[in-house]
């Protein structure tokens, strides 16, 4: 029997997503009580310099009893396939779209998803293949850990959303591999966006060479991770699927820093914030220096090479007894550990700051790398990448929103950009009827909310996204202008070449009669001033006033003696 937890964790390890055999409420997806049947309009933009990108669109169907779910090749159709007979059956339906070529976006729509996963291949189609369960079908998925899957040797990329009456919570994922650029724009129906900016177009070969150059600092087998196909750099595995590679692969790389843990906490305690309401928990290496010991709770063990970079195994495994609470402090500890900040901050996360993230020469390179070639930083790079202090700055690279108008998904990175997020006065709003194209404001941003519930370690819940209170205090067209006017321009404004050049050119124009309007009177009347002295100085010196200038000499020592401060005029 599982439920939609269950399932969601066995698609993160085993590369199949199977229905649950048990529907109820779950920590990542709420399931709906009602036969309301939102949808939700996203845009994905080829971004790459390809002709043949196509784009699918996979998950469990909440309001369908969780099946299984596949988008047809049409963005609108939906196929819920059924029982197969055997093991690797194929699909009935063909569920490849077609992105066209670059600089084009396609619109599809999408029902409420739990376990959701949009992908993108370029250059062929991905093969997805059907398994049976007492459930009903499961989803093979392509992988990169295995050699003989079909889709091996394709470039591919997935982002992962869920979707339900709560929210839309959708990231950019690095926790399995690196390999196509893509980045997340969310527009709220109160207008406002987030933004997520994925690599740059080369960004894979920015990893992978970055990952050969800390081997050769290091030795510790980093460059194992680069996979290589026809010369080319295909993808950078994370260490887990490194490690599935070769099982030797940084057996002992963290022994030392882990020893070092271990022995820093023997006299000086650990304390670990769960964020939740079961407040703070304090901690001493045991007795017999094996074990991380929380008081009347459980303790962790040494973990691995495995268990760090895997999070779900050995020291960080669900234990029997206080299950939850283990699993949140395993869930901080080990974001700790990758981030080797466990040497230098006691207090967990409370006081961790993105700064002294990977600065131990012991660290997760591989995350290190990876939210380097991110031009905002940000990517889920392993397990609990979104554990971080209340109100910290996010590194999971996420976009959620409780009231979601449109998604924009873009793959290639070949537009790739930073916005500088702003933080935006608090409103509401509520209205759920616009298309991505009208709706779409490239120069609203707001800061995403980090109030996240972390209680297992998993990913963020409902994240309202609120108004701001300077849409309704932005210009607006007259109606019978906005009314022919209005459709073309928030065209103009949803398309990338608006938000990349026409945009900023705007802003820079605004902001220089800004300047202007901002000068003072104060400040106009002094120029004015000197404007009429250095004429009055000018006409003075032309005139003819007696002989040897007698009467330019007296006329500027009274100006300079009524100046009454010393100027001295020349």
């Amino acid at each position: 029997m599982t439920t939609l937890d269950d399932v969601l964790a066995i698609q993160k390890t085993s590369n199949i997503l199977y229905p649950p055999t048990i529907v109820t409420p779950s920590t990542e997806s709420k399931v709906e009580t009602d036969t309301s049947s939102g949808t939700l309009s996203i845009g994905l933009y080829n971004s790459t310099t390809s002709n043949t990108v196509y784009a699918y669109i996979t998950g469990l169907a909440i309001n369908n009893n969780s099946a299984l779910f596949l988008l047809e090749s049409d963005g609108q159709t939906a196929y819920y396939p059924t029982n197969p007979s055997a093991n690797g059956s194929a699909l009935s339906a063909n569920c490849a779209i077609a992105l066209g070529a670059p600089g084009t976006t396609v619109n599809v729509t999408i029902p409420f998803i739990a376990g959701g996963r949009i992908w993108f291949c370029v250059g062929s189609t991905l093969t997805f293949l059907l398994n049976p369960s007492t459930s009903g079908p499961g989803l093979v998925e392509p992988s990169v850990s295995n050699t003989s899957d079909p889709n091996y040797n394709l470039s591919w990329d997935f982002c992962e959303f869920t979707y339900n009456s709560s929210q839309l919570y959708t990231n950019i994922s690095y926790v399995d591999f690196v390999c196509l650029p893509i980045s997340l724009t969310l527009t709220s129906t109160t207008g406002s966006t987030q933004h997520v900016s994925g690599m740059a177009s080369d960004g894979l070969n920015t990893v992978c060479s970055n990952l050969i150059a800390q081997n050769a600092s290091d030795g510790a087998g980093w460059d194992q991770l680069v996979i290589t196909s026809n010369g080319s750099n295909l993808r950078a595995l994370s260490p887990s699927n490194g490690i599935v590679f070769n099982p030797n692969l940084f057996s002992t790389y963290w022994t030392s820093y882990i020893d070092a843990v271990w022995a820093q906490y023997v006299s000086a305690p650990i304390t670990v914030d769960t964020q939740t309401s079961w407040g703070t928990f304090t901690a001493y290496t045991s007795n017999d220096r094996t074990s991380l010991a929380f008081t009347n709770l459980g303790s962790f063990t040494k973990p691995s090479a495995s268990d760090i970079f895997g999070a779900n195994s050995g020291a960080f495994a669900p234990q029997a007894t206080n299950t939850a609470q283990l699993l949140n402090i395993g869930a901080r500890l080990d974001a700790a550990f990758n981030r080797s900040t466990l040497l230098i901050d006691a207090d967990q996360p409370d006081n961790e700051v993105v700064s002294t993230y990977y600065q131990n020469s012991i660290t997760n390179h591989y995350a290190r790398i990876v939210h380097a070639a991110n031009l905002d930083g940000r990517g889920y790079c392993f397990p609990y990448d979104d554990v971080g202090p209340d109100g910290g700055a996010d590194q999971s690279g996420f976009v959620s929103d409780g009231t979601p108008a449109n998604l924009l998904v873009t793959v290639g990175g070949g537009n790739a950009f930073a916005r500088r997020e702003v933080q935006q006065p608090t409103g509401k709003a509520m209205k759920r009827s616009l298309s991505w194209e009208d709706d779409v404001k490239a120069l609203v941003t707001v800061e995403e909310d980090t109030d996240r519930d972390l209680e297992k370690g998993l990913h963020p819940k409902l994240l309202n996204e609120n108004a701001s209170s300077s849409e309704a205090k932005r210009f607006k067209l007259p109606a019978i202008v906005e009314r022919f006017v209005g459709p073309q321009l928030a065209k103009l404004q949803a398309s990338p070449f608006y938000m990349q050049r026409v945009a900023r050119l705007i802003a820079l124009i605004s902001q220089l009669l800004l300047s202007i309007l901002s000068l003072s009177i104060r400040t106009i009347v002094s120029r004015v001033f000197i404007v009429v002295f250095f004429l009055l100085f000018y006409f003075l010196g032309l005139l003819p006033h007696g002989t040897n200038g007698e009467t330019q000499r007296r006329v500027l020592e009274s100006m300079a003696a009524a100046s009454g401060n010393g100027t001295t005029l020349v």
